[in-house]
This record gives C-alpha cells, structure tokens and sequence, in this order.
C-alpha cells in the first residue's frame, strides 16, 4: 500500500530510509569491503537475488538470470504494481515492494546480489546504495545518468571488490567478439576512423506539456520519480513505461538507450580509455527534452590498434547518417539501421547490430576466416562469477564505466552545439567550459539525497 507525503507513516519510513542509505553507501567510502573471501559460493549453494523493477527490461533480466539453476528471485520493487503482480505469477515465493528503499532495509541481510532495471534516473542511486551493501551488481545500461555518477559508482565498484556486469548482452554474442577479435588481429590494418549509428529517434523537440494528469491506481508517482524533481503527472505514456528515455531527468535519449550497445565492439576493439574532446553538430536539447538527429565526434588519443596521434569516432542517430563517403568504402554493402563502420588502413569492417561483420577493400568485399570462439551467456556469466568468486563478468564496471562515460560525454555535447569540449578525466571536468562542467552533475530532490553522490 502506498502512502501520500502527508500521511505520518509515509513521513517516519522515509526518514528511517533517508538514514538508512546515508549508513549503508557512506561506508563505500569509508574503507575497502573485505570481500574477497565472502564472495565466493553462497553455503546454500544459491545465489539470492533481488530485482528492482519487475516489468519491461527487468522482466526479461530476471527471465535470463532464471535460466541457471543456481539462481534464486528473493524480493523485487517496481513502483507499478500491476507489473509487480505479473511477476509473482511466475514466482509466487517473490517478496515485493514498491520501495527499493523499503526492500534494501527489510531483505539485505538475505540477498547476494541485485539488477538494478529501471528508468536511467535511478541506476545510479540504486546500484550505489546496493553497492555501499556490498551486493554484487547486474546493472542496466547506461551504468548511471550521468558523468558524475557514472565515475563514482565505477571507484566504488572497484573499492567494494563485488561482482559486476552492465546488461549490454550483444558485448557477450559471437557477432561482437568476432568484430573485436577480427580488429584486433589487424584484418583491416590499422584503424583510422570509426563512424557509429542509429536510426532509432528517442526524443522530443517540443516542450512539456501544460497540464496535470490523474495518476494510474497502483502506481506510486513519488517513487518513480526517486531523485529527480517534483513535478505533475502527465499520462498517456509521456512518461510511463517506455517515453521517460526521451526525457532529460530521467533517460538519455537515443545515444544513451543505444550507445552502450553500439559503442562496446569498437570501443573493446581498439582498447579506448577516455576521449580528449567531444563535439556535438546536432540540434541542441531543450530544458525538458532530450533532441532527435543527433551527431557527435569524439577524439581518443591513439592505441595500438590506431593510426597516428588521435583516432576521431562520429556518432549518428535519427535522420542522421554517415557520409557517402562511408558508404563508398563499403562498396555495395548496404549499411543497416544501426551499427558501425570502422575505416583502416588496409579495409573496412562494418559491423551491423546483433549482426556478424562484414569486410571490404578498395570497394569489393572480402572474406575473413574468424577464430573459434567459446560460447558465452552474459546472464550466466554473471550468476557464475558471484557464486565462484574467480574471474570477473566481461562487462564489469571497470570496463562498462568508461564506455558509459563516453556515451554520456556525448549526452552532455548535446546542450552545447558547436562547442568543442576539452574533457579532463582526471577531474572529470571541462578545461574549457565551466557550463558543461557544471552539467556533469544532478542536484537530488530533498529527501532523495544519496550518499557517494
């Protein structure tokens, strides 16, 4: 049952909870989790699990962990009941909350691990406070929201010695790992540019509207807003379950939904860390709404696997797409919807999403003979590592963290068009600009504060 912020039960939980996470992620920072040694096979020979979220994409992330046999659903939270409801007909033993806050307090003590499958806004939040737990963490992309987030939830990871794993799955499939590998044996000589799309349009160049919706029996409004600003309910799918991607507070538009799909196969290949700058030649995002038609240049200091001093990446997304150019270089092999086309010194790899790559030399396609590679499960692979506490989750936070932050370095060009923005790692700040600076971090709607942050 859900409470209004008036009702004196809703006042007491919340201020028991706002202390509650203040303990559990303050501690992240306050020493290194010994867990070396506890994070090896539960004694029940399961790995108990909470969910937060229950529909959508965290349905099919719990649908994907359920596959192995050491998997066990403890609790899960999501602020719609009625997905709460669909999912305890498939696990009727499930504990459900529509508090992750609640569910953190109630059922810590009996979990090992959590995903973390909800609108982007909270990513950070929830897997920072799982983390300060020292829960193993299966999370969403992005990792976070933004910059800010993005780097300290990555260090805490790091300094938690927990399991983790980003939930982009195609970085495990074969059509992937073949481009990577294929890259990096140099079936394309040296790589000189690398040119990534979607056509896929999440946002929105008009304002908010002007009006205040009745807010859906079941669905707890306060909640699904979490951290971000109060604001009136807007019904008709503005918001809930799929639109908040095209919303500045909450998603992180096209690049945000698909870059860290996209990114993963010639970020991994080329063995990126952190850009130099960032650019944005796109229409500039209003203050409610992510924009559509999007294009961004990275530049990235050189790898083994590049030619010369920098090696400049250009995102595209929408209506837009890359120059004929492009096209020409792989001669009379079409580029889809999404992908990339990564140009070398001796060729070009295109390499479709979820699809296998294709090559080309002087604008005739050749064949490349790929390596046997061994079957990998990026659900399985997760459950395993926190049961045996060896090797880490391919896509652990170490690796998902900088990828994100590239994904989000574009984000953030976005509100500033034409800019050309000289990105300090270190600092995780601009040189250049203290207005972008500035927006590498969110203010917490009072009450909502997380520690870390």
């Amino acid at each position: 049952m859900s409470h209004s912020k008036s009702d004196p039960a809703f006042i007491v939980a919340s201020s028991t909870r706002r202390r509650f996470l203040k303990g559990a992620a303050s501690t992240a920072f306050a020493a290194p989790f010994v867990t070396s040694g506890l994070r090896a096979e539960p004694p029940s020979g399961k790995l108990n699990h909470a969910s937060f979220g229950a529909g959508g994409m965290a349905g099919a992330d719990i649908d994907s962990l359920s596959r192995s046999p050491h998997f066990n659903l403890v609790a899960a939270a999501d602020v719609d009941v009625s997905r709460l409801d669909t999912l305890k007909q498939k696990f009727p033993n499930v504990r459900c909350y529509q508090d992750w806050r609640e569910l953190l307090e109630k059922e810590g003590d009996k979990i090992d691990s959590v995903n973390v499958s909800t609108p982007d806004h909270m990513h950070g939040p929830i897997g920072m406070t799982a983390l300060g737990m020292g829960k193993h963490v299966y999370g969403q992309k992005p990792l976070t929201q933004n910059l800010h987030e993005c780097r300290a939830v990555t260090l805490n990871a790091r300094e938690a010695g927990v399991m983790t794993q980003m939930g982009i799955q195609v970085s495990s499939e074969f059509t992937e790992r073949l481009g990577v590998a294929a890259v990096q044996a140099g079936a394309i000589g040296k790589v000189k540019e690398v040119h990534t799309f979607s056509n896929k349009k999440w946002g929105d160049m008009e304002p908010r509207p002007d009006r205040v919706d009745p807010i859906p029996d079941g669905f707890n409004w306060d909640y699904w807003l979490g951290v971000a600003e109060d604001r009136p309910f807007l019904g008709g799918g503005y918001y809930h379950p799929g639109n908040w991607r095209k919303r500045r507070d909450f998603g992180t538009g096209t690049l945000g939904d698909m870059g860290c799909h996209i990114f993963s196969g010639w970020f991994r290949a080329l063995a990126l860390t952190t850009p130099i700058s960032v650019q944005s030649f796109g229409p500039a995002s209003n203050k409610d709404n992510w924009a559509t038609d999007g294009k961004v240049e990275y530049v990235y200091p050189r790898t083994e696997y590049t030619e010369g001093d920098t090696v400049k990446i250009t995102w595209y997304d929408g209506d837009q797409r890359p120059p004929e150019s492009v096209e020409k270089a792989m001669g009379t092999i079409k580029l889809p919807g999404q992908g990339s086309v990564i140009i070398g010194t001796d060729g070009a790899m295109l390499a479709p999403h979820g699809s296998t790559p294709r090559f080309a030399r002087n604008g005739e396609e050749f064949r490349y003979k790929f390596p046997k590679l061994e079957p990998r499960n990026h659900y399985l692979e997760f459950v395993d590592c926190c049961r045996e506490g060896k090797a880490k989750p391919s896509a652990n936070f170490d690796y998902a963290g900088p990828l994100t932050e590239a994904v989000l370095l574009g984000c953030l060009a976005s509100l500033f068009p034409q800019e050309l923005l000289q990105f300090d790692s270190e600092k995780v700040a601009f040189s250049n600009s203290e207005a972008a600076t500035a927006a590498v971090r969110r203010s917490y709607r009072k009450g909502w504060e997380i520690a870390g942050f």
